[in-house]
């Protein structure tokens, strides 16, 4: 089942265009992957898709609705959570108080319960639940952003960036995470420089260059592709 579908879609800044006639596809279960230069417009795609831009053209549908004119937070309310490049948490706030944001959403009984699962996955921020966010490490900040958007109850989650700046092992523990994600039937879609890493967790990925899709296919297909290994993970293709 697609869950997102992106058909034509172009969108910017004011008069400047960043986004050109983009398509792309996220199936139900799916982690799908964007790679690209700095500027390829990997952001502003899904500032788009979680209705943070408001696009001049095209469709965004999300489980067969149109929600490209939406505000961001019903999209918000319909089941999508962004996480966005540089974490973006309440630094003044707790730990805790940080992970109760994420149900702002919510009215059902069973926050509660998934706070304690944000807990049992990251161990550390269960040791900080009461200490203010901005005394974390970069990690645990990632942590916090992506365990708050998992108390939202999301059926699709955008990531951006997700190991931008970590240390080796926060980098090995997010993208554990992400398959262990996948494995709970999570949908993600994934934007992330670390190109290898990414192609190698995704189902699907697409290349963007200045704005466009300029290769589809899985991830192992990508990885394979010559021009992916010259232009996005720095070796030769021989």
């Amino acid at each position: 089942m697609t869950m997102l579908s992106v058909r034509g879609l172009r969108a910017g800044y004011g008069k400047i265009e960043v986004l050109h006639d983009v398509s792309i596809a996220v199936e139900q279960g799916q982690i799908v992957t964007l790679i690209g230069a700095n500027g390829a417009g990997k952001t502003t795609l899904l500032k788009t898709i979680s209705g943070l831009i408001r696009p001049s053209a095209g469709m965004i549908e999300f489980e067969g609705q149109n929600i490209a004119r939406l505000a961001a937070h019903k999209i918000s309310g319909r089941g999508v959570s962004h996480v966005p490049e540089g974490r973006a948490i309440l630094k003044r706030m707790t730990v805790i108080d940080n992970l109760r944001m994420g149900a702002y959403v919510r009215s059902d009984k069973d926050i509660d319960r998934d706070l304690r699962a944000v807990f049992e996955r990251f161990a550390a921020l269960s040791e900080r639940r009461d200490q203010i966010a901005a005394t974390l490490s970069g990690g645990e900040q990632q942590m916090l952003a992506i365990g708050r958007a998992l108390v939202a109850r999301p059926r699709l989650l955008l990531l951006d960036e997700p190991s931008l700046g970590l240390a080796p092992k926060f980098v090995t523990l997010i993208f554990q995470t992400l398959r262990e994600l996948k494995a709970e039937g999570k949908t993600i879609l994934l934007v992330e420089q670390n190109a290898r890493k990414a192609l190698q967790v995704a189902d699907q990925a697409y290349a963007m260059e200045r704005g466009r899709i300029v290769l589809s296919g899985t991830g192992q297909e990508l990885l394979n592709m010559p021009q992916v290994q010259r232009t996005y993970l720095g070796q030769s293709a021989a």
